[in-house]
């Protein structure tokens, strides 16, 4: 009986401090819970405030507002996480050298993700495109909307997103179309071996120079470029602005062809003859 009596002692001292320990560390979990939601309500409301604030900035660059922005939800979060940690004792030295070690891990981990981070830093500093401006690399080619800590975005022409990895950009060569203010338009027009050069030369230059958007400084060319198998190549170059060069270059190349029709110069197409030999016949 005197077992059995200390046995129930036994079991009800060891209730007693479960009870106390899930008092204790209860309260410590609920706490750590609201920490943590609250640190992510507020790494996102830092995040939106500070764009907004950059945004309204006309001296700052619109290219580097989603990197601050990113780098500030990622900073909430990370002393979010700290903090969730001291709740439950973890001292701060404990957690430093845990987030140091963390930190290593993970760079060995994503040394990709950190080459996209890295690059990302450099197409800041660099600057050989920036938000709005048209490029072409070796992995996509579109307008720039975003340059990001981890990808930059492009629209393309078709209205496609791509999402091309820093790193990927940063090792590639890259094309940028906006850069300035003008653009050359190279237009090669073929013309039959039978039909008078200079004709279509002053034909096509009068089209060029009657262009409003043709640039005076310099002046428009035409030359024979080349002499191919069934035609002679005339090659008109004019400058124009940079957003004009599309419809310019649509519009040289329709009235052209007109043009030459109207005069009775034909643009030839390959062909091929054949010719029968003596010892077939």
């Amino acid at each position: 009986m005197q077992n059995l009596a200390q046995s129930a002692e036994d079991y009800k001292a060891l209730m007693v401090e479960f009870a106390d320990l899930g008092v204790r560390y209860g309260l410590d979990l609920v706490t750590a819970i609201a920490i943590l939601v609250a640190g992510f309500v507020i790494a996102g409301w830092a995040a939106r405030m500070i764009r907004r604030r950059l945004e309204s900035v006309s001296r700052f660059d619109n290219a580097l507002i989603p990197v601050v922005t990113q780098i500030a939800r990622y900073a909430v979060l990370v002393f979010t996480i700290v903090l969730v940690l001291a709740e439950f004792g973890v001292q701060t030295a404990s957690i430093i050298a845990v987030l140091g070690a963390a930190g290593l891990a993970i760079g060995l981990a994503l040394q990709g993700t950190l080459q996209n981070v890295a690059a990302g830093f450099m197409l800041l500093f660099i600057r050989p495109f920036t938000v709005g401006d048209f490029i072409e690399t070796g992995s996509g080619s579109g307008t720039v909307e975003e340059i990001g800590l981890f990808m930059t975005q492009l629209r393309t022409p078709q209205g496609i997103f791509v999402a091309i990895p820093n790193s990927k950009i940063w090792s590639d060569s890259i094309t940028n179309f906006s850069r300035y203010p003008d653009r050359r338009i190279d237009l090669t027009i073929g013309i039959s071996y039978e039909d008078d050069i200079d004709k279509a030369r002053a034909l096509i230059l009068k089209l060029a120079e009657g262009e409003d958007r043709v640039h005076d400084d310099p002046a428009p060319v035409v030359n024979v470029v080349n002499l191919n198998d069934s035609s002679v190549d005339l090659e008109l170059r004019a400058w124009t602005k940079r957003q004009d060069f599309w419809e310019v270059r649509w519009g040289l190349i329709r009235e052209s062809k007109y043009a030459l029709d109207k005069a009775g110069i034909s643009i030839p197409y390959p062909h091929m003859e054949m010719v029968q030999s003596a010892s077939a016949k």
